[in-house]
C-alpha cells in the first residue's frame, strides 16, 4: 500500500490594488493647491474667455474682438508692451550683473545672503506701498528730489523727468524687476561648471573669448527666458500703475479694470475680451520662457 501523497497549496496571489494607500496621501496633499488654482485660475480664466464671446444679453457675438483694434484699445496695449519690454529688458540687464557679481565675483558671502535676501523681500513689494514709496522718493516734494534741490542745485524735474509717466511707471516696475531677475538667474550662474572655464583657459583662450564663446551662449536661454518672465509680470501688473498714475497713463490693466468697474462706456464683455488678449499675450511669453528654460537645463545635468 503505498503512502498517500501530500499536497501544499500554494498561497492566493491577490491583485495589486490599482491606487495604493500611499498615492491617495499624495494626491490629498497637493489637493488644496489644485482645488485653489482651479478656483481662482483656471474657473476665471475660462470664465473671462467665454465671455469674450457674447454680449452682455447673453447673445454670440465677435464685436468684442473686433473692438480690440479700435484705436483707443491698440494704443493701451502698445504703451503696455513698451512699457513691459523696457522694464524686462532693464531689470534683466541690471539683475545679471548683480547676480554675477554675488556668483561669480568673489565677494564675501554675507553679500550674497543678503541681496538674495533682500531680492526675495523687494520682488513682492508691489501696489499702494510701493507707488507711496517711489512718491515720497521721487515725487515732485520727494525726499531725493528735494535733496537733489537744495544740496546740489539739481532740478529734476527741470530736465522733463515725470513719475506719472512712461518714464517714471518704468522704473518703479524696475524696482521688482531686478530683484526677480537677481532670484531666477542666480541658480543658472551656480550651475557654471569650473571645468568649462579651465578647459577653455587650456586652449588659451581669453576671459572675454570665455563668456562670449563658452558662458554667454549657454547662458542665453536663461536670460532670453527670464527677460520674458519679466516682460509677463509687469504686462500684468496693475496696483502700482494705477496708485501710482491713477487713469493719466492709459495701460491695459487700467483700461480693463475701467471696463469692469464701470465707467461711461461701461462693457463688461469688451472688458473680457481685453482680458483674453491680456492671456494670449502672456500665455505666450511664459511658454517661450519654459521652453527656453527646459533648454538651458539640459547643461546644468
Amino acid at each position: 500500500m503505498s503512502p498517500p501523497i501530500s499536497t501544499v497549496t500554494a498561497p492566493i496571489s491577490r491583485p495589486a490594488p490599482i491606487i495604493s494607500k500611499d498615492r491617495i496621501i499624495d494626491w490629498l496633499g497637493i489637493a488644496p493647491f489644485m482645488l485653489f488654482a482651479l478656483l481662482f485660475l483656471l474657473a476665471p480664466t475660462f470664465y473671462l474667455v467665454i465671455g469674450a464671446f457674447f454680449t452682455p444679453d447673453g447673445r454670440l457675438t465677435l464685436q468684442n474682438i473686433a473692438d480690440l483694434f479700435t484705436p483707443s484699445i491698440l494704443s493701451a496695449y502698445w504703451i503696455s508692451i513698451r512699457i513691459s519690454l523696457a522694464s524686462a529688458l532693464g531689470g534683466a540687464f541690471i539683475g545679471f550683473f548683480l547676480a554675477w557679481a554675488v556668483v561669480l565675483g568673489g565677494l564675501p558671502a554675507s553679500v550674497r545672503s543678503t541681496l538674495l535676501t533682500f531680492s526675495g523681500v523687494a520682488s513682492n513689494f508691489a501696489g499702494v506701498p510701493l507707488a507711496f514709496a517711489f512718491l515720497a522718493t521721487l515725487g515732485r516734494t520727494g525726499l531725493a528730489t528735494v535733496l537733489l534741490r537744495d544740496w546740489f542745485g539739481f532740478n529734476l524735474y527741470s530736465t522733463g523727468f515725470n513719475l506719472l509717466s512712461f518714464t517714471g511707471l518704468t522704473l518703479t516696475y524696475m524696482y521688482f524687476q531686478i530683484p526677480l531677475m537677481v532670484l531666477i538667474l542666480t541658480p543658472a550662474l551656480d550651475g557654471m561648471k569650473k571645468e568649462w572655464r579651465e578647459a577653455s583657459e587650456i586652449l588659451g583662450a581669453t576671459n572675454r573669448q570665455y563668456w562670449t564663446m563658452v558662458a554667454l551662449p549657454i547662458l542665453w536661454p536663461s536670460l532670453l527666458g527670464t527677460t520674458l518672465l519679466l516682460f509677463a509680470n509687469a504686462f500684468g501688473a496693475i496696483a502700482t500703475a494705477y496708485a501710482l498714475t491713477g487713469s493719466s497713463l492709459n495701460i491695459v490693466p487700467i483700461l480693463l479694470y475701467a471696463q469692469i468697474r464701470g465707467d461711461v462706456l461701461h462693457n463688461p464683455n469688451l472688458g473680457y475680451a481685453i482680458a483674453l488678449g491680456m492671456i494670449v499675450i502672456t500665455g505666450v511669453s511664459n511658454v517661450l520662457y519654459l521652453m527656453l528654460r527646459m533648454r538651458a537645463e539640459r547643461w546644468q545635468k
